[in-house]
């Protein structure tokens, strides 16, 4: 049994207060809404060990946001990791505190998933080593820097898999951006119980400061896809924007195609141009892709509908123990 680090914890009122907000936001495009107190938060302090590519082993304990009805029958809920993106910077990757995404994983929480947001080694509260630098532009190491992404899942999956809830044979990853490339990696390889996985704006190399639409070395990452499309067996959803300024108007669509042609399963869905930069439409404009989201899940058995549940008496937030020991 992995060592038991001291919880994480949080302002009892933060979640809720945060998640009301988002729930404002939520009510548009949802018929049915679930009040902030049939949520329950917890954070948890994962320990997690990661290879690299040289062989030297990285022990780190990564923080964990889990987002969850609080009342759901024992063995019934699938569970759904949402993987954040990779902001430019030392500076910027501190910044990032504890990602929490309280928008989209209230959303998702509310269709009945145990929803997980780890903040990944190398960034926000869990610190340690940058384990996901792809290096230099013109010398770019693509499938390296997601290993360390797909161990930390796969350990969180695991830990997942041991919580009284969660249907372990039911799972989804989700990643926007960086992460969005690394679901794609995910559903590539045989992680237990994942059985989809959804690519929002996915890749590596752009900078909106540098080159815009010219991210760096695309069809270096193009091969990668590619590679990863000759072991994928997961249905996988791939949705851009049509003004993602990261990667350009022609790559992403150049990278479903390489990935499909290897033998990948997928559907790519352009989504419509949001604002100035479509690239950050996970987060700031739901309506355009909840519908090819709902479809995906429905098509593939899993929950696409707002679960109803009994009013509970109080929001809770935990840092108590997760299964296995794990805080």
């Amino acid at each position: 049994m992995p060592p038991t680090p001291s919880p994480t914890r949080s302002a009892p009122w933060l979640p809720r207060l945060l998640l009301a907000a988002w729930l404002g936001l939520l009510a548009a495009p949802c018929r049915a809404m679930l009040p902030p107190d049939a949520f329950r938060f917890e954070h948890w302090s994962l320990p997690v060990r990661v290879v690299m590519p040289h062989g030297v082993v990285v022990r780190h304990d990564m923080v964990v946001s889990i987002t969850r009805l609080r009342r759901l029958p024992a063995r019934s809920a699938p569970f759904l990791v949402l993987l954040h993106g990779r902001p430019a910077g030392a500076a910027a990757r501190v910044r990032m505190g504890r990602v929490e995404l309280p928008g989209n994983a209230a959303y998702f929480a509310s269709l009945g998933y145990v929803v997980a947001v780890p903040t990944r080694v190398g960034y926000g509260v869990t610190g340690g080593p940058d384990l996901e630098d792809s290096g230099a532009c013109d010398d770019e190491h693509f499938a390296a820097s997601v290993g360390p992404l797909v161990q930390e899942t796969a350990q969180l999956v695991a830990a997942l898999a041991r919580l009284p809830q969660v249907d372990p044979a039911r799972g989804v990853v989700v990643g926007n951006s960086f992460g969005g490339l690394g679901a794609i990696a995910i559903a590539s390889r045989d992680l237990p119980g994942v059985v989809a996985a959804i690519n929002f704006s996915g890749g590596d190399g752009g900078s909106v400061r540098y080159h815009l639409d010219h991210p760096c070395q695309p069809w270096r990452l193009q091969r990668v896809y590619a590679r990863y499309g000759a072991t994928n067996r997961l249905p996988t959803l791939w949705l851009y924007s049509a003004n993602d300024r990261l990667w350009g108007p022609r790559n992403p669509a150049r990278w479903f195609r390489a990935f499909a042609a290897a033998g990948g399963r997928g559907r790519y869905v352009e989504l419509p141009a949001d604002k100035n930069n479509g690239h950050f439409i996970f987060d700031r404009n739901r309506l355009d892709w909840r519908a090819a989201v709902l479809a995906f899940l429905r098509r593939h058995g899993l929950p696409d509908r707002v679960r109803v549940a009994p009013r509970a008496r109080r929001a809770q937030t935990a840092g108590g123990s997760a299964p296995g020991g794990i805080r």
